[in-house]
């Protein structure tokens, strides 16, 4: 048969290139393969191909002007403008390199392909073959990266997987990631690793006392980690040196570090090399500090040359290739300590380094060209071998049932990432099986079996995982002593003197449940998780992460090791006469003796045993009440649009650009969820004022405790201009709410908090409240009743802080929740009260209003002390324009955001329709859990 790799670029240095080269050749001896590269940058390709292998290009990039490679009568200035103007095929974000030239190219050659498997190798390309590869020809798409934790490159992957007739990818974690989020639309999926390459190998004597890096020179890749390790170890290594193969934007700054710990004699930059194999053959050591990594291929290169490993156990790569303490050590994710003992574990011990590249060497039979060839050649003939109008027929039903179930959610919902699960013990498994076995309830989520509840706040989930840890030491008539730091999870401590009994009663208590624990910090073995009933197995550790993983029904929620709680054991400290903890708490990492009073700590409504130190209130604490204000319309209100009507034509064509847009009062239920996100994420929040024109949402119960419905008549009383559809008019009267707290936050619909905040983030413990700075400027001039009304209302706050502090405002801020001062609006009021009067009494927006939460409260509480700037994970989502779209997957697979703005445009791009169902069946996926007030379970009645 006839094999053809489509590559971006044939002649680049990647791993993805390698990959495709080795794969061809391998094949080459009983098949015909070729390459077909879109682009050719240079005279000759990085590597060497074999001479069986031809490649061709399509577009030769090697000028200051692309040309087609095949014979064309284009004249320069037309290839210019070609090669110059966007792709309509692929998107930048997916691939920045295509242009329309490699469009009319592509359309020309891939149609036209005289093969019978073709294979693509990025998602881009996969969209390509999906879309112009021949009716008859078998699609395999090869993925060489973590889709998982793809961003904008990854938008083709799960739209375009159904269309394939199989998609192969490197590791077992990345296959089950596609399985889950794929579901039946799923093409045939594999996952076979990358394959040692082949020939002879230098071998190493591992006595050269060197450690070898060999990384492209970027932040992903942690080198810097290397040297920070390497520093630790170096002065009681003083024979041994650290070597870095590799190019890139991070060459700079990682000498400059180099020399600022004085390791410039014993830190070699070896730029880029063409024979690896050497430089391994010379190293004694390999290290892999990847924050992420597919595969891991410098490991195979490593152990091909008999030399031990250590690296990071980063998601879904090096764990599948290094097999813990038999061939190389594995330290914990970005734990640069971790880093440095496993370096000098190997370092020390020359006799195990020995072994382990022993071990090394005699493991590559698990990654032999002879194997991996053999299961390419497998599922090619498998392939091949089905009918064409089979395949055809196939692909149809897989597109329909994807079809189908983006149809009902409006978008493609990505498998949550996995967990930290690694190649699991034979028991292990054997256990899990077990347990899904005898409760028919549990389900396989993230690799580790999981609970399904739809009715698991945040903060129960978090209290829920300490209670595993209590109950168990409860039982077990176990002391302990809840601690407090700043971070979400609950830790509680014990003397390290009863650890064994502490692992043995949570072994017992735990025995039949899906209960998990990972060591913290853990100076010998991998920091695998393991099910509770294990725990006594677990050595030389200094506590562990307890915790039992939950999902939502709809499976976009899940609690796992994130939620847990943390049983640590303290150490006796005779210096201190007191124990010393493995991690600082809110008020050290030692308690003497004589501060160990006992007292109790209140938890959601529950007494936990303490210290008497961790009830005290701190300088961190924030005490005070902090509330919510939302201002919300009904725009679908008949009685409220003929309010609006009348009010159109009393005004004229006065307004503000924008201003009367219907999208502006426009609804996909964002107020529901964003309250959602409250509940869920921000449970401190005291009591919730909702500002509106008289109207309830049908779904909210006005009357619960929490939720108070505020009028307009009600909030301007004899001020402004009733009725108002100015959003700048209702802001301006919002510290006039009755009883509104001090301090609160005001949102808008679309604001949402993305994941356990805690009040420090919007207030430091005195008062003060933190703005988030926007990069989005406010260009100087006039304002205009031509131009957007916030940029008009940011100028008139420009003038007046001018007018009164010679202060002016450049930027605007984050659309996010704002953080107000009641008093702070007063005295703005009281200060500017002819611009707030003229604000309050404009019904509709213009461009003489100011904007006063959003921006002027900012601004003015900084120039007088009572704001300062501060930071927020944020992301901003504008549904309207489509190449934003993939956001949405990013943010809901993640959930790494502190807050988010999801919002809607003018449907220039994307009909108005269709963004309110895609912003509902996100919001639906990301905020599953109802909240207390609602008295439905969902939008228009449909399941959460």
């Amino acid at each position: 048969m006839k094999i053809t790799y489509l590559l971006t670029w044939g002649d680049a240095m990647g791993g993805t290139e390698v990959a495709a080269f080795s794969q061809a050749a391998a094949l080459a001896d009983h098949h015909e393969t070729e390459i077909l590269s879109v682009f050719r940058t240079k005279d000759s390709p990085f590597f060497a191909l074999d001479r069986r292998v031809p490649m061709r290009y399509l577009v030769d990039a090697r000028r200051p002007v692309q040309r087609p490679v095949r014979a064309t009568g284009l004249e320069e200035s037309e290839c210019e403008t070609l090669s110059r103007a966007p792709s309509d095929l692929i998107p930048a974000n997916w691939e920045g390199a295509f242009n329309r030239l490699t469009d009319i190219e592509l359309r020309h050659a891939l149609p036209r392909l005289r093969t019978d498997v073709l294979v693509s190798t990025t998602p881009a390309l996969m969209s390509l073959v999906t879309r112009l590869a021949p009716a008859d020809v078998v699609t395999v798409g090869q993925e060489h990266r973590i889709s998982e934790l793809r961003e904008s490159s990854g938008g083709p992957l799960l739209t375009c997987a159904p269309l394939l007739d199989a998609l192969v990818v490197l590791t077992t974690p990345t296959r089950s990631w596609f399985a889950e989020s794929l579901g039946p639309a799923a093409p045939r999926l594999e996952a076979i690793p990358n394959a040692v390459p082949a020939g002879f190998q230098p071998r190493s004597s591992l006595d050269s006392q060197t450690i070898l890096v060999a990384r492209r020179l970027v932040p992903e890749k942690q080198a810097d980690h290397a040297i920070l390790a390497f520093a630790q170890v170096a002065d009681d290594h003083p024979g041994w040196t650290l070597r870095i193969c590799g190019d890139g934007p991070d060459m700079g700054k990682l000498r400059s570090l180099a020399d600022a710990h004085e390791l410039h004699n014993r830190v070699e930059f070896l730029g880029t090399v063409p024979a690896i194999s050497e430089e391994w053959a010379k190293a004694s050591i390999c290290l892999l500090p990847s924050r992420i990594e597919a595969f891991g291929l410098v490991l195979t290169e490593a152990f091909a040359a008999g030399v031990p490993a250590v690296a990071y156990d980063c998601p879904t790569g090096p764990a599948e290739i290094i097999r813990h303490g038999v061939d190389g050590l594995l330290a914990p994710a970005d734990d640069v300590n971790g880093l440095a003992v496993a370096l000098a574990k190997l370092m020390d011990d020359d006799d195990l380094r020995h072994e382990m590249g022993r071990a090394a060497l005699q493991g590559l039979s698990r990654f032999s060209s002879e194997d991996i060839t053999a299961r390419w050649e497998g599922l090619y003939t498998d392939l091949v071998e089905i009918p064409p109008a089979d395949r055809a027929h196939a692909r149809a039903e897989r597109a329909a049932r994807h079809a189908a179930a983006t149809t009902r959610t409006g978008m493609v919902f990505r498998a949550l990432p996995w967990e930290h699960t690694r190649s699991q013990a034979p028991n292990l498994q054997a256990e899990e099986a077990r347990l899904l076995r005898e409760h028919p309830g549990l389900t396989r989520s993230g690799g580790q079996v999981a609970g399904v509840r739809d009715d698991l706040m945040p903060a129960d989930a978090l209290r829920a995982n300490l209670d595993l840890v209590v109950q168990a030491l409860d039982a077990a008539g176990i002391p302990y002593a809840l601690l407090r730091d700043e971070g979400p999870r609950h830790r509680v401590m014990v003397t390290a003197d009863v650890r064994e009994a502490a692992l043995d009663a949570l072994a017992t208590v735990h025995a039949d449940a899906p209960v998990y624990v990972r060591p913290l910090k853990p100076r010998g073995h991998l920091p695998q998780p393991v099910l509770a009933s294990m725990a006594p197995s677990l050595t030389d550790i200094c506590g562990v992460r307890v915790y039992r993983p939950w999902i939502t029904p709809g499976r976009t929620l899940r609690y796992g090791a994130a939620y847990a709680a943390d049983l640590e054991f303290w150490t006796w400290d005779a210096e201190l006469t007191g124990y010393a903890g493995p991690e600082p708490t809110d008020i050290g990492d030692r308690i003497p003796l004589e501060a160990m009073r006992p007292a109790t700590l209140r938890v959601q409504g529950r007494d936990y045993t303490t210290y008497e130190p961790f009830t005290r209130c701190l300088p961190t604490d924030v005490r005070f009440p902090i509330d919510a204000v939302y201002t919300w319309v009904d725009g679908a209100d008949p009685k409220w649009r003929s309010r609006l009507a009348a009010t159109l034509t009393d005004h004229g064509p006065a307004a503000s650009a924008g201003a009367t847009d219907d999208h502006r009062f426009t609804s996909a239920d964002e107020l529901r969820f964003s309250l959602r996100s409250i509940a869920m994420f921000a449970p401190w929040i005291r009591h919730i004022y909702i500002v509106t024109d008289g109207q309830v949402p049908t779904w909210l119960d006005a009357l619960h405790r929490q939720i108070t419905m505020v009028s307009h008549r009600e909030l301007f009383g004899e001020r402004g201009a009733l009725p108002t559809f100015n959003s700048h008019a209702v802001e301006s009267q919002l510290h006039r709410i009755n009883g509104l707290s001090e301090h609160f936050l005001y949102l808008n619909d679309d604001f949402f908090i993305g994941r356990p905040l805690r009040p420090g983030h919007f207030f430091h413990p005195d008062g003060t409240c933190r703005f988030f700075w926007s990069p989005t400027a406010i260009p100087f001039g006039a304002p205009s009743p031509d131009e957007p009304a916030h940029v008009a209302a940011a100028k008139q706050n420009r003038a007046l802080l001018e007018r009164t502090f010679q202060r002016s405002l450049t930027h605007a801020f984050r659309h996010a929740p704002y953080a107000l001062r009641r008093s702070v609006l007063a005295e703005i009021e009281a200060r500017f009260p002819e611009e707030v009067a003229a604000t309050a009494a404009s019904r509709l927006r213009a461009h003489t209003d100011i904007s006063i939460p959003s921006s002027l409260h900012h601004h003015y509480a900084y120039l007088t002390g009572r704001a300062v700037p501060g930071t927020v994970v944020y992301a901003y989502v504008d549904v309207g324009d489509p190449a934003q779209h993939v956001k949405l997957t990013q943010l809901l697979s993640g959930r790494n955001r502190d807050v988010f703005c999801v919002t809607d445009s003018t449907p220039h791009r994307v009909p108005r329709a269709e963004q309110a169902r895609m912003i509902r069946a996100f919001l639906r996926g990301y905020f599953p859990l109802a909240a207390p007030w609602e008295r439905d379970a969902a939008p228009g009645g449909d399941a959460r």
